[in-house]
């Protein structure tokens, strides 16, 4: 794939091995991936002190949706990338130029470029409620509910998500984009000696499965066999 054929998973993988695993500590960052977003599915999402959707664009990929992707976006987190390759960042640079979207670039050498960037800026103005929400599983938005007025809505089934979301909806915005933030943070709770061992190609699939120890166990024997064509 890195020769030839790099498509998202393989930016996927790479986002994994260099930002989660490479740069920040798999304790205290967690990553995300296909989590809907109005319209849009967001590729890559890594949170810790702050939250930022990675868009990936690969060689095999047009910008023909981008906008309304990049739109969606910024509903529910105030800060953006796009990844591309070199020639796409060609493409994307005026047409980016002004605004708060950030532009990284894996290069030919599969590294991240330092130099040929486009860092992000916040930009919180379309941020709502509505969308913070629907991000939420249900144990999420009970225990930010919770949290905050100290008991949950009483209303029946049949009204209850809309009666939580009346609730969520009342709290400021700023505060509950970093409950948000906060519960999302607790998905994917991976130790670093899970996927340790797993072949750096296949640590994002193992990453996002979530795999167990024996299943990682499993994962390794069979790996380590032969090939017997």
């Amino acid at each position: 794939m890195s020769q030839s054929y790099r498509n998202e998973y393989f930016f996927q993988n790479t986002l994994l091995m260099k930002l989660l695993l490479g740069k920040h500590s798999i304790h205290t960052t967690t990553a995300l991936t296909q989590v809907p977003i109005g319209n849009s599915i967001a590729d890559f999402v890594l949170i810790n002190g702050k939250a930022v959707v990675y868009e990936i664009k690969t060689e095999l990929d047009t910008f023909n949706r981008l906008r309304g992707q990049l739109e969606d976006y910024y509903k529910a987190f105030d800060h953006v990338c796009v990844v591309t390759s070199e020639s796409g960042f060609s493409k994307l640079k005026s047409e980016l130029a002004d605004t708060p979207v950030g532009i990284y670039v894996l290069n030919k050498q599969n590294r991240l470029s330092n130099k040929i960037k486009k860092d992000p800026i916040r930009d919180a103005s379309s941020v709502n409620h509505s969308s913070l929400f629907s991000l939420l599983r249900k144990k999420e938005y009970e225990s930010i509910l919770f949290a905050y007025y100290g008991e949950l809505p009483t209303a029946t089934p049949v009204f209850y998500y809309d009666e939580s979301y009346a609730r969520f909806a009342e709290i400021p915005l700023d505060g509950a984009y970093v409950m948000v933030l906060n519960e999302l943070k607790r998905r994917n709770r991976v130790e670093k000696d899970d996927i340790s061992e797993i072949p750096d190609s296949l640590k994002s699939l193992a990453y996002f499965a979530n795999i167990s120890t024996k299943e990682r166990l499993l994962l390794c024997e069979y790996l380590s066999q032969q090939f017997r064509g």
